[in-house]
């Protein structure tokens, strides 16, 4: 683990992630000094051994499926204007072969919107210990690096295209990228 002390200890940030496993969130929140509020998959709320925890750690239920995000939207809010941090794998899902996917640009939107900073975070292994095509883990070791806060205060102000989104989620993956030492196929 590094880069621990780029985490502040107290204001909002978001702490933008790749995803090699279900254990990325976990192992992340054994290294961090604060608890942080992830975006989590609507299917995760709805399982039985998930469940649960996802709701009494407070984790925001995202349902994919959807193309309304607003309550999404608002609940992400209200975690960054509470001073909190907020969890966003921007690939969406975890993925298939341990190597960076192509992400959307809802890590870069809520960013924007928010005025809040993006913390880089690179996890090295965890694809190793849970798969997303096993069903019991391995023991494995595993790194997580959290790269320098990227601040987007350059962009307020500006307005919000497809284009500007798309650019800022692929600079935040390029970033993600260096710090797991893999290429964003971007």
């Amino acid at each position: 683990m590094s880069g621990l002390d780029n985490i502040p200890l107290e204001g909002s940030a978001i702490i933008a992630s790749n995803h090699e496993s279900y254990f990325d969130f976990l192992c992340f929140l054994a290294v961090s000094k604060r608890w942080v509020y992830y975006l989590t998959k609507k299917e995760h709320f709805e399982n039985t051994t998930w469940g649960p925890f996802m709701k009494y750690t407070g984790q925001i239920e995202v349902d994919r499926e959807s193309s309304d995000k607003a309550a999404v939207y608002e609940r992400a809010f209200r975690v960054l204007r509470e001073g909190k941090l907020l969890g966003i794998f921007p690939e969406g899902t975890r993925s298939p072969n341990g190597k960076l996917q192509k992400a959307h640009t809802g890590v870069a939107k809520i960013a924007l919107l928010a005025k809040a900073p993006v913390i880089p975070v690179g996890m090295m292994g965890t694809f190793k210990i849970l798969s997303k095509f096993q069903y019991l883990p391995r023991f494995r070791k595993c790194q997580v690096i959290i790269g320098k806060p990227i601040p987007l205060d350059k962009y307020y102000g500006q307005e919000i295209t497809d284009s500007l989104l798309q650019g800022i989620t692929d600079s935040i993956m390029r970033t993600i990228g260096k710090l797991t030492k893999e290429k964003y196929p971007c």
